[in-house]
């Protein structure tokens, strides 16, 4: 059993961002995520989008954390070499009464400070957006939304906070959480830990960890977003993120611009029971799919590749970020749904100061290194600079995923940083995403992740354990 200054349970955006800047200062800090890898909570099924702000009231936390995390993601995003794009976003209007409330909208973001923001008429609109709707009247024009790879940006603040102090236990669902002695006594599947202060970053799950601390005054409720991954081919389907006017639950059906440049539609916005819910429904398609339709009519039921759902955390209108009173050393961030992934990193500075306002002492360390080299991807390159990277390390040329251009070392790389099942390395390098999904790799993929970790084939998983992909009895396959 090791004692920490701080423990953050949960190693999603959200909690990996608050283990980051905890690294800046002398501490000894531990992260314990459930899951065999980062990201693979709430994280993993994110849109990927950096939003200005246009959507959540000037009075609430989420409106005021997503304008401040919007510019600081532009800083992390240069300090890690993650792929961030400024692509902006129109927010469209298909009627008279509709353009209204596109003002209403722009009011409300620029008393939040959201910089940039024009109303668009239709013949800036055709300019802008030539398949979007012609029945489109006017939009409300964002500049400073852009886009993200939702997991790199999770594995980067996470390797960072490693490499500067921070230990990360995967694999380590918390069981039991005490008190005594002025310390927390967290157990979990690989031992007990304890700690002087606690943060509960756990996602889904929050609800539950608080109510091992004695805190009942909020409920999780998993809403599921489904959403439909479109062939790369039509990556410049759009130019910007495409939004309709939101609603009470959601911001609707989109059509998004990604970093890894497939488009996709959705996500659709339904209340679950089940916090492992990731069903797909023939009702979620006709939901994105007409939705998408309404922005984009040349969208097609044929060009989707791949279907996925999401579970948002919500816990009522607004983010749940606050010290416990009475639980002195316990701060609770809870109910982070959109625009969580934007204000991860202004959420880890409100964090930072509750725990300095139970007490934490924060001392700067001498040597902060903030900033780790860009990992390249072929996908990402010009013709060009692929065939520079493959003269300078002929492993490179070694395609293993035809789809989506990876390489054999690009595989091994990923594994190297902390892969450890085939999901992990898909999100690290989009090897399997591609059309035929990993009908062509999957195989190599396996024998490659096998030999670097030294696991027979039998221990490849998936997403970890029970999700084994070779039964004993068919190893020699």
């Amino acid at each position: 059993m090791k004692a920490y200054d701080v423990i953050i349970i949960g190693a999603g955006v959200t909690g990996a961002a608050i283990a980051r800047e905890l690294s800046r200062y002398k501490l000894r800090i531990a992260v314990l995520e459930k899951e065999e890898e980062y990201a693979f909570g709430v994280s993993k099924s994110n849109s990927g989008i950096i939003h200005p702000g246009t959507q959540n009231s000037h009075c609430s936390l989420k409106g005021r954390l997503c304008v401040q995390g919007n510019r600081l993601v532009r800083k992390i995003a240069r300090e890690l070499g993650v792929d961030f794009k400024q692509t902006g976003e129109l927010i469209v209007a298909f009627n008279g009464e509709e353009t209204g409330r596109l003002r209403e909208l722009k009011r409300e973001a620029e008393m939040l400070g959201v910089p940039g923001l024009r109303i668009l008429n239709k013949r800036r609109l055709v300019e802008k957006e030539p398949n979007l709707s012609p029945e489109a009247v006017a939009a409300l024009y964002a500049p400073t939304a852009g886009i993200i790879s939702p997991y790199r940006l999770v594995y980067d603040l996470c390797e960072n906070a490693l490499k500067n102090g921070v230990e990360i236990h995967t694999g380590c669902a918390v069981k039991a959480v005490g008190t005594a002695g002025g310390e927390f006594s967290v157990l979990t599947a690989k031992g007990e830990f304890r700690s002087r202060f606690l943060v509960n970053a756990a996602g889904l799950f929050a609800d539950d960890v608080a109510a091992m601390c004695g805190i009942n005054d909020f409920r999780i409720t998993p809403r599921k977003g489904e959403e439909f991954i479109l062939d790369k081919k039509l990556e410049n389907i759009s130019r910007h993120l495409l939004f309709p006017l939101p609603n009470k639950i959601s911001k609707g059906v989109l059509v998004i611009k990604t970093a890894d440049g497939n488009p996709m539609i959705g996500p659709t916005a339904q209340d679950a029971a089940d916090k492992e819910d990731l069903g797909t429904s023939d009702a979620g398609l006709k939901e994105a799919l007409d939705g998408a339709r309404r922005l984009v009519p040349s969208i097609d039921e044929k060009d989707i590749i791949a279907y996925f759902a999401g579970l948002r955390p919500a816990a009522g209108d607004d983010f749940i970020i606050r010290r416990e009173e009475k639980v002195p050393g316990l701060v609770t961030v809870a109910g982070i749904q959109s625009p969580g992934l934007t204000a991860a990193p202004a959420a880890a500075l409100m964090v930072r100061g509750l725990l300095r306002d139970c007490g934490l002492v924060l001392k700067k360390k001498l040597f902060f290194r903030p900033r780790q080299s860009e990992i390249p991807h072929l996908f990402s390159l010009t013709f060009k600079a692929a065939e520079r990277l493959v003269k300078k390390d002929p492993s490179y040329g070694d395609i293993v995923c035809r789809c989506e251009m990876v390489s054999a070392k690009e595989v091994r790389d990923a594994v190297k940083r902390g892969a450890c099942t085939m999901d992990g390395i898909k999100f690290r390098t989009r090897a399997q995403a591609g059309r035929c999904h990993g009908s062509f790799c999957t195989a190599r993929i396996m024998r490659i992740l096998a030999q670097e970790r030294k696991l027979p084939l039998t221990g490849v998983s998936k997403r970890g354990k029970g999700s084994e992909l070779v039964k004993k009895d068919r190893a020699d396959v």
